[in-house]
């Protein structure tokens, strides 16, 4: 674990400082077409890596409290940590995963890129080229403090890619619905879900029992576009009220199956 501070002066605990500041970079991403965070309200992070939407979240509004999951335990450290001294209180660690039934799970664990980490690692076997492509991406269109990354040639991709996922490591995590742990918490609403769990959204969706989707009030989900993935979400949630739905890949991203889907129900 090491310090790091992010463009505009906030400090976090983080693994990786370069990827402290791209998942940064990530959160304007998410505040988009129509998904806002105001005082007073409840988000849920599925995939909070270390916290830093939830310490964005936060920032954004008063009295404003962060439900943030991470199952994988190098990571869920960091996550408490900024919590601890960063959150105020507001910011409720979730030590394990999120699905559409409780049990365990084992996740493949990135310690050089911590935030691909994953319970589906056969997604990139299924598009070789996708991750190459993200992290080409990515060196085009670098975040706040890393621009010298758009000076390193586009043929160094795949070299970057390969080392990123060297060293990859098991690990067994506990899965839970997200009913149940708005029963547990007795959460009243959910102003914000953000999903960004590396190809498990579709799990996390099935874990919400029909008695709790009326207090969801608007998601944004990283989607992957595989077996039409993208499609079969934007039928279901149509199915449950919401009204305004919008997709779209993130700049850097357009050669992936990677889209940031949001949902408004007015």
């Amino acid at each position: 674990m090491t310090k790091t501070t992010l463009h505009d002066g906030t400090a976090i605990y983080c693994l990786r400082k370069p990827e402290a500041k791209m998942l940064d970079h990530h959160v304007d991403g998410y505040l988009q077409n129509g998904i806002t965070i105001k005082d007073g309200d409840v988000v849920f992070d599925v995939g909070a890596n270390i916290g830093v939407f939830g310490l964005r979240a936060i920032q954004k509004g008063k009295n404003v409290h962060a439900y943030c999951f991470e199952p994988i335990p190098d990571i869920a450290e960091v996550l408490t940590k900024n919590a601890t001294e960063f959150g105020k209180g507001h910011i409720h660690v979730l030590a394990h995963g999120v699905s559409n039934e409780p049990s365990r799970a084992t996740f493949t664990y990135f310690p050089n890129t911590p935030a691909l980490s994953t319970l589906h690692p056969e997604q990139w076997d299924e598009n070789p080229t996708a991750f190459r492509d993200a992290v080409k991406g990515t060196m085009k269109n670098p975040p706040e403090g890393m621009k010298w990354m758009s000076w390193i040639p586009p043929i160094f991709a795949g070299v970057i890619a390969k080392q990123l996922v060297k060293g990859s490591k098991k690990v067994n995590c506990e899965l839970k619905t997200l009913s149940s742990v708005i029963d547990s918490e007795k959460v009243k609403k959910i102003d914000l879900l953000k999903i960004d769990c590396e190809g498990a959204e579709w799990a996390v969706l099935q874990g919400i029992e029909e008695r709790h989707w009326s207090m969801i009030q608007s998601l944004v989900i990283e989607v992957h576009d595989i077996h039409n993935r993208l499609q079969k979400t934007k039928d279901f949630l149509s199915s449950k009220g919401f009204v305004k739905l919008h997709a779209e890949r993130e700049v850097g991203l357009e050669h992936t199956p990677m889209y940031n889907l949001f949902a408004l129900r007015s």
